[in-house]
C-alpha cells in the first residue's frame, strides 16, 4: 500500500530506514484497479508524550493498527516516521486509508519511543495509545479529532490530535468532447454510423472499458456531444496511464465494425484544444496489409474541463450534521415478548432480532451525530395507564423529550418499554415518517440531514398512507432506512424501496429515491442469535444514504459550507534554564 521513500523534510534520526511497511508522504497506490469511495489523508500529531528517556525527551513513532471485520484482530495498517527529542510530535508521514462512510472502521494508534533500529516493537519503551473510529475522525469538527493517549496506569499520557483530509486527486471529473473527420466508410448503402469506446489501461497490459459515447448517424466527420467522466474511472487517478480510445462504425445487429484505434493519456488530454490532441485513427490490420495506408480518419478533442465533484465528505466537514431517529415495531404481529419465539424475546443471556438490528446499524451511525442525543419511538403499542394505542411514542417515557443518550441509551429505553407497553396494532409507518418529516420541513438549508430507522417485521397496515408520506419526504433533507426482522414476506417493503419502480402516491412521484429496505434474515445465522457479519449488515443498509443525501444537495443548489481553517499547532517556545 505504501511506497518507501524518504519524505520532504525527513527528520535527523535516520532510524526509520529499520521499520517496515512505512506510510510515505501522500503516496498511495494509484495502480489498483478497484475504485474505492475516497480516499483519506490522516495526519498525527501528539501533545505531552511520556518522556521516557534519562538524559533526553523521548524520541516517538506512531503504529496504525485496523480491526479486521470478522475476527475483530488487530491488523498494523503502517509507521510514521521517528522524530527525535520530542513531546510534541507533528509526524511528516501519513496514513492513506480508503474511507466508506457505511462501514465502522476501528482504528488504533499506538506510540513508542524508540530506542534502537530494531523494527521489532517490543524492543522500545510503549508511550500509549488512542482508540477511534474513522468515522469520528471525519464527522469532527474541521474533521479534526483531539482525544487523551491512554494505556499506562496511573499516568498522564497526553493527547493524539488526528486529522483527515479528502485526497483531491479522488473527486474530479472532467467534460470532454471529441469530432472526427474523414472516417472510414463501413456501411454498403450510407456513410459510417461512429461512436468511440474509452479503455484505461491496468497493470497487467489489460485494458477496462470506462466509456461509450453515442452513436452518431450517417457522417464521416461526427461531432460527439461532450461527456463527464470521473478521473478516477478514466485512469483511476494516474494522469500518465496509457488511455486507449477505439473507434466503431454501429451496426444493429451488435457486431459493429472496427475503424480503427489511438492512445492518449489523461496527461495529454489536460492540455485542451491544440496539435497535440489530434489524433491519427489507425487500424493496425489495414496497415499492415496496404502499403499507402496513411490512417483511417483523425479524432480531434474539441474541449476538455476539469470540474471538482463535492462529495458527502465536504458537508459534513462544513457542519452539515446528520439527525439520526430510531422507530420500533412494537405491534402483536411480533410474537408475545415472554415467548423464545417473538422477535422481541426479552432473553436475559443474548440480545433478540431487533436489539441485534438496532445495535449493528445505529454503532455505524451515532459517529456522525455530535450530541449523540437520538430520539427513540415505538408505534403499534397499547400504553399504560389507560391502554390507548400509540403509533408514535416515545421509547424513554417522555414525549417532550424522546432523546436517548447514544445506541446504548435507545437499547435501554427499548428494552424498558418492552416491559411495560402491550403489543397491539395496527402497523401504522405514517405517523412516524410523518413526525421526522416536520422536522426535516424546518431546515431546508442543508445544515442538518435526517435518517429514520424503522426496524419492523414488515407487515404493514397503512401502505397508501405510507406511500404518500414517502412521496413528500422526497422533497425533504431526509432519508428512511427500513430494516426487516422475522419469517415474513417482505414484499411490501421493496415495493417501498423503490429501487426497482420508483414509488408514488396519487400519481406524483418521489423526487428522489429515499427509501433503503435491508432484509435482517440475510445476515443471521440458522439459530438466528448470531449475525454473520454485523459489518455486512450496516455496510448495505448504509450504503445508499451518501448519494440520496448528494442528490437532495444538488437538487437544492446547495454547496458545502467551507471547512473550518486548519489547525496549525501552537509554537513552543524552548524555556533554557540560566
Amino acid at each position: 500500500m505504501f511506497g518507501l521513500e524518504k519524505p520532504a523534510g525527513q527528520p535527523k534520526s535516520g532510524r526509520s530506514g529499520g521499520f517496515p511497511n512505512m506510510a510515505s508522504v501522500g503516496d498511495f497506490n494509484v495502480l489498483s484497479s478497484s475504485i474505492p469511495a475516497t480516499k483519506v489523508e490522516l495526519s498525527v500529531s501528539c501533545r505531552n508524550l511520556l518522556d521516557r528517556d534519562t538524559f533526553s525527551k523521548s524520541d516517538p513513532i506512531c503504529v496504525l493498527y485496523t480491526q479486521a471485520i470478522g475476527n475483530k484482530e488487530w491488523r498494523e495498517f503502517g509507521r510514521t516516521e521517528v522524530i527525535d527529542n520530542t513531546l510534541n510530535p507533528d509526524f511528516v508521514r501519513k496514513f492513506i486509508m480508503d474511507y466508506f462512510f457505511e462501514e465502522r472502521e476501528n482504528l488504533r494508534f499506538d506510540f513508542y519511543d524508540v530506542d534502537s533500529k530494531s523494527p521489532n516493537l517490543s524492543k522500545h519503551d510503549f508511550l500509549g495509545q488512542m482508540f477511534c473510529t474513522l468515522g469520528e475522525i471525519v464527522g469532527s469538527q474541521g474533521s479534526r479529532l483531539e482525544k487523551s493517549i491512554v494505556g499506562i496506569p496511573g499516568k498522564k499520557c497526553g493527547t493524539a490530535i488526528v486529522t483527515a483530509e479528502e485526497l483531491g486527486c479522488c473527486r474530479d471529473s472532467v467534460l470532454m468532447q471529441f469530432c472526427a473527420n474523414k472516417l472510414d466508410k463501413k456501411d454498403f448503402f450510407g456513410k459510417s454510423d461512429p461512436f468511440l469506446v474509452f479503455h484505461r489501461s491496468n497493470e497487467d497490459g489489460s485494458f477496462t472499458i470506462c466509456h461509450k459515447t453515442e452513436v452518431v448517424k450517417n457522417t464521416l466527420n461526427p461531432v460527439w456531444q461532450a461527456f463527464k467522466i470521473s478521473v478516477r474511472a478514466l485512469c483511476n487517478g494516474d494522469y500518465d496511464r496509457t488511455i486507449k480510445v477505439e473507434v466503431y462504425d454501429w451496426d444493429r445487429d451488435g457486431s459493429h465494425d472496427f475503424i480503427g484505434e489511438f492512445t492518449t493519456s489523461y496527461r495529454e488530454l489536460s492540455r485542451g484544444q491544440s496539435q497535440f490532441n489530434v489524433y491519427e485513427v489507425i487500424n493496425p490490420k489495414k496497415k499492415g496489409k496496404k502499403k499507402k495506408y496513411v490512417n483511417s480518419g483523425t479524432v480531434t478533442l474539441l474541449s476538455f474541463l476539469i470540474e471538482t465533484e463535492v462529495s458527502f465528505l465536504d458537508y459534513i466537514k462544513g457542519g452539515t450534521q446528520i439527525n439520526f431517529t430510531v422507530a420500533i415495531d412494537f405491534t402483536a404481529s411480533n410474537g408475545n415478548p415472554s415467548q423464545p419465539t417473538s422477535l422481541h424475546y426479552m432473553n436475559p443471556y443474548q440480545l433478540n432480532a431487533y436489539g441485534m438490528a438496532l445495535k449493528a446499524v445505529g454503532e455505524i451511525i451515532q459517529d456522525y451525530d455530535s450530541d449523540k442525543m437520538f430520539p427513540a419511538l415505538g408505534f403499534g403499542a397499547r400504553l399504560p395507564p389507560d391502554g390507548r394505542v400509540s403509533h408514535e411514542f416515545a421509547l424513554n417515557g417522555n414525549p417532550q423529550n424522546p432523546y436517548c443518550h447514544g445506541i446504548d441509551g435507545v437499547m435501554e429505553a427499548y428494552y424498558r418499554s418492552l416491559k411495560s407497553v402491550q403489543l397491539y396494532g395496527p402497523t401504522n409507518f405514517a405517523p412516524v415518517i410523518n413526525h421526522v418529516a416536520r422536522y426535516a420541513a424546518s431546515v431546508k438549508d442543508g445544515s442538518q440531514y435526517f435518517v429514520l430507522l424503522i426496524i419492523t417485521d414488515g407487515v404493514i397496515s397503512d401502505m397508501a398512507q405510507t406511500k404518500e408520506s414517502i412521496v413528500n419526504a422526497s422533497k425533504l433533507p431526509m432519508s428512511i432506512i427500513i430494516v426487516g426482522v422475522g419469517p415474513a414476506e417482505f414484499d411490501a417493503m421493496e415495493e417501498l424501496d423503490g429501487d426497482v419502480v420508483r414509488i408514488s402516491s396519487r400519481g406524483k412521484f418521489a423526487e428522489r429515491d429515499i427509501v433503503q429496505f435491508v432484509p435482517f434474515r440475510d445476515y443471521i445465522d440458522r439459530s438466528g442469535n448470531h449475525v454473520l457479519s454485523m459489518a455486512r449488515l450496516a455496510k448495505d443498509v448504509l450504503a445508499e444514504i451518501p448519494e440520496q443525501f448528494l442528490s437532495y444537495m444538488r437538487v437544492r443548489g446547495i454547496k458545502p459550507s467551507p471547512a473550518p481553517p486548519p489547525y496549525t499547532p501552537p509554537i513552543h517556545v524552548l524555556q533554557t534554564q540560566i
